[in-house]
């Protein structure tokens, strides 16, 4: 998504600029990296093109991507979601969240003759393989990650006899272990690093011989959007970060600016969530969002600050990302037809 100004400049339009904004009197920091990632634009495009495609309705097992602007704009163009794919009628498409689902899910679409087209980010993707290779190789699995979320339940169910969920310290205490040198720890793509690394050294003081993940499970936006608020975050009075409840990289944004020295810091969908109390004695105000979050909401929230007076935004780049994931392999072989 373009990060550019909107090109109008009446009363009350931010001004971006990559640097030079004078310290002092009311400015944004605006976060870059921000907003959609590779996983969550495949996700969503593959849904618009199943509609392009097939037509209304399309079902879609859990929100595709976890926000409220994205869920609703595709329910207004005949999305259906559902919870479980038992609620989609037989013989009917459905897609799969960018989230990622277990075997059992796949298995009950094929008992009921569904047509799927599968949306799980390869890099959550990358992990279930994970779980497989070590699950094979009669290993413990331990897996950082927030209880109840889909991604971990999707994750877990590939070998749900393997994997042991770790979520706080108190789950540390709870893990058995068969064999100390044959005990691995993956993690949920969304986390914060600097939480999961905590976890990750709880885990080894009681196992010492605990073996990291072949490569890094925490995905390479989750780590972009924190360490571009790091960057920023002790200059800011206030930290506003796009996203939904439900986003667990969006709520880790909030987390992560608190520690890295802003003075306060909010989660908002939309520009009009924001209190303006929040903005008694603030000067400078840092701007994020989540990796599911389109550009234009951040855009409605530099105009909603600028008509306050923060007209004057100054983008913080910390990483340039250029990774695009092709489409689910269902709609390029219908591309191919």
């Amino acid at each position: 998504m373009s990060s550019a100004s909107p090109g109008i400049t009446p009363a009350g339009s931010p001004t971006i600029t990559e640097s030079g904004v004078p310290a002092g009197g009311k400015r944004v920091l605006l976060a870059k990296p921000r907003g959609y990632c590779a996983g969550v634009d495949r996700a969503v495009i593959a849904v618009e093109k199943a509609l392009e495609l097939y037509g209304a309705p399309v079902y879609v097992r859990k929100e595709i991507v976890h926000n409220r602007h994205v869920v609703e704009t595709l329910r207004e163009r005949g999305v259906i979601f559902v919870d479980e794919t038992s609620e989609v009628p037989e013989g009917e498409l459905v897609v799969f969240s960018a989230h990622g689902v277990s075997p059992a899910v796949h298995a009950e679409a094929a008992e009921r003759n569904l047509r799927t087209i599968d949306a799980t980010c390869p890099l959550v993707t990358k992990v279930h393989k994970e779980v497989n290779r070590f699950a094979k190789d009669d290993y413990d699995i331990l897996l950082i990650g927030h209880e109840g979320h889909e991604e971990v339940e999707g994750t877990a169910g590939e070998a749900p006899d393997k994997v042991q969920l770790v979520d706080t310290a108190e789950d540390v205490d709870k893990v058995e272990i068969r064999d100390p040198s044959k005990v691995i720890w993956l993690s949920q793509t969304t986390l914060s690093v600097d939480e999961t690394m905590e976890r990750v050294d709880q885990l080894r003081d009681k196992f010492p011989g605990l073996a990291d993940p072949p490569s890094d499970d925490i995905c390479y936006a989750t780590t972009n959007r924190q360490v571009a608020v790091k960057a920023m975050a002790a200059e800011c009075d206030l930290v506003l970060v796009v996203g939904s409840t439900n986003s667990s990289n969006s709520k880790r944004l909030v987390e992560v600016a608190l520690k890295a020295g802003a003075r306060a810091s909010y989660l908002v969908d939309f520009a009009h969530e924001v209190d303006e109390a929040w903005l008694e004695g603030v000067e400078t105000v840092g701007v994020t969002s989540g990796a599911s979050v389109p550009e234009v909401l951040v855009m409605d929230l530099l105009a909603w600050l600028a008509e306050r007076g923060w007209g004057n935004v100054d983008e913080v780049t910390t990483a340039n990302e250029k990774i695009a994931f092709a489409l689910p392999h269902e709609l390029r072989k219908v591309g191919k037809a």
